[in-house]
């Protein structure tokens, strides 16, 4: 392999993009290998953290069960005031709007800019493969905390690390109910019973063991589907994490706790081994999932299909599974063997960019570095292309095959998104240079003719945009 084809590899599979490949020519490996450790701070203002999310929560449902009327807008008479009559959800959402906005700035602007874009894109895969999702309205606003909190500052360091924060942090507890779950025989659902006994129904509706956080961390966190678990061991879990709850007044910045009241006592039996009644129980348990042999494999699974190829190779597999087994899940481990694995190099670009990478992508691609360019995410296209950002529709996260992109209406999309950026930046870009200084070895002849042919700039850059060489990695 050239060196230069080494360096467009290096910028498009494992990175975001780049304008030049110049700089890379030298060492693509080092320049990725040296990108390996924590993910740099968010680019934001107003960045909520967890617990604000949980205030603005509570603050809204007071205000709503109170029935209190909402300020006029500006210009009715400041003064005044009148009871809102927006349907419930419109308000909710209202109410987070601020939050949201700013925290999709942040990610979108933050891969697009960064100096790190390997370190970003092993950032959005953790991101993914621990899906919360504001398309869930209890875990809206809480989406950009986690990124920051549980993933961004964990992606080098050990899985087992990894996935205790993700496991404990406010959005994941809410975002699969367990601040809801109570134990069959804990002291909560007794005292519900003795009130419900006297005529007192008070405090929140309690549904008994809620097994979905359980559930997905054996079935798409740790394990995988076939990772040898039972649903005895999903209703054990749950008991072992019933307890962990995100408080309606946080203490500070802590938006987690563990209640004892709702706890289920007395020990429980996931994977065969017994686990003692307490909050220690949970460490232990992720400690376990973290070094089973089918997480192993479940994650070396899914790092190759992310980097290399929907079907990826069984040697490459093999290899990062015994790495990850060897390092005791050490993720950097992980990520070094991938980089110097002749499979990540030598399959093709056949990877097709998900609508999020598209936009950072040509975000990079056109050096774009304003704020202002983000101030309005919803403007930024990946809705309309099929993936609104923050919001997947199920905790198994976006789909990583390209098939799933690919559909008519999907491209078309892309389609109509790149005619408009390049009817508004075409003219000050020579999209013919740049189509040779990004992609280099990657573009193909008819391609590089496609755009030498152009009628005008902003042609020529719609055609780079959707050319196969920049819509593949």
């Amino acid at each position: 392999m050239t060196p230069s084809t080494a360096a467009a590899l290096a910028a498009h599979r494992f990175g975001l993009g780049e304008p030049r490949l110049d700089s890379l020519h030298a060492d693509p490996q080092g320049w990725l290998l040296a990108q390996i450790g924590a993910a740099d701070p968010q680019r934001g203002d107003n960045l909520a953290s967890a617990a604000d999310a949980v205030r603005r929560h509570t603050e809204f449902l007071r205000r709503f069960r109170r029935g209190a009327p909402a300020p006029m807008p500006a210009g009715e008479g400041a003064s005044m005031e009148r009871a809102d009559t927006r349907p419930v959800e419109q308000q909710f959402v209202e109410n987070f709007r601020s939050v949201v906005e700013a925290d999709l700035q942040a990610r979108v602007l933050t891969a697009t800019t960064t100096s790190r874009p390997f370190a970003e894109r092993l950032t959005l895969f953790w991101a993914n493969h621990f899906t919360v999702s504001m398309a869930k309205a209890s875990a809206r606003a809480f989406v950009g905390s986690f990124e920051r909190d549980a993933i961004r500052p964990h992606i080098a360091g050990s899985f087992e690390d990894l996935l205790r924060h993700a496991v404990k942090h406010a959005a994941m507890l809410r975002y699969l109910d367990n601040h809801l779950s109570a134990g069959p025989n804990s002291r909560f659902v007794a005292r519900l019973a003795r009130h419900s006994a006297d005529g007192e129904a008070r405090g929140p509706r309690i549904s008994g063991l809620n097994e979905n956080l359980a559930r997905e961390v054996l079935e798409l966190h740790t394990l995988g589907v076939n990772g040898g678990y039972t649903q005895a061991d999903v209703t054990a879990f749950a008991r072992v994490l019933t307890g962990w709850r995100v408080p309606l007044v946080p203490r500070g910045d802590e938006a987690t706790l563990f209640d004892p009241a709702w706890h289920e006592p007395g020990s429980k039996v996931v994977l065969g081994k017994s686990y003692r009644e307490g909050p220690d129980a949970l460490d232990e348990i992720v400690r376990d999932l973290a070094r089973h042999a089918s997480t192993a494999r479940f994650l070396a699974t899914k790092l190759a299909r992310h980097f290399v190829a929907d079907e990826p190779p069984p040697t490459l597999v093999e290899r990062l599974a015994a790495t990850y087994r060897r390092s005791d899940g050490q993720l950097a481990e992980l990520y070094r063997e991938l980089v110097s694995a002749p499979e990540a190099w030598n399959a093709p670009p056949v990877k097709l960019k998900t609508p999020e990478e598209f936009v950072v992508s040509t975000g990079r691609l056109l050096a774009l570095n304003d704020p202002a360019a983000f101030a309005r995410p919803a403007a930024l296209g990946m809705a309309t292309m099929g993936q609104r950002l923050q919001a997947a529709p199920s905790p198994a996260g976006w789909p990583d095959a390209a098939a799933e992109w690919l559909g008519p209406e999907a491209v078309w999309k892309r389609v109509e998104w790149a005619t408009r950026v390049a009817e508004r930046a075409g003219r000050g870009v020579d999209a013919r240079a740049l189509a040779r200084s990004s992609l280099g070895p990657l573009l193909s002849g008819t391609t590089a003719t496609q755009i030498d042919r152009a009628a005008d700039a902003a042609q020529a850059l719609t055609l780079l945009l959707m050319a196969p060489e920049f819509q593949r990695r």
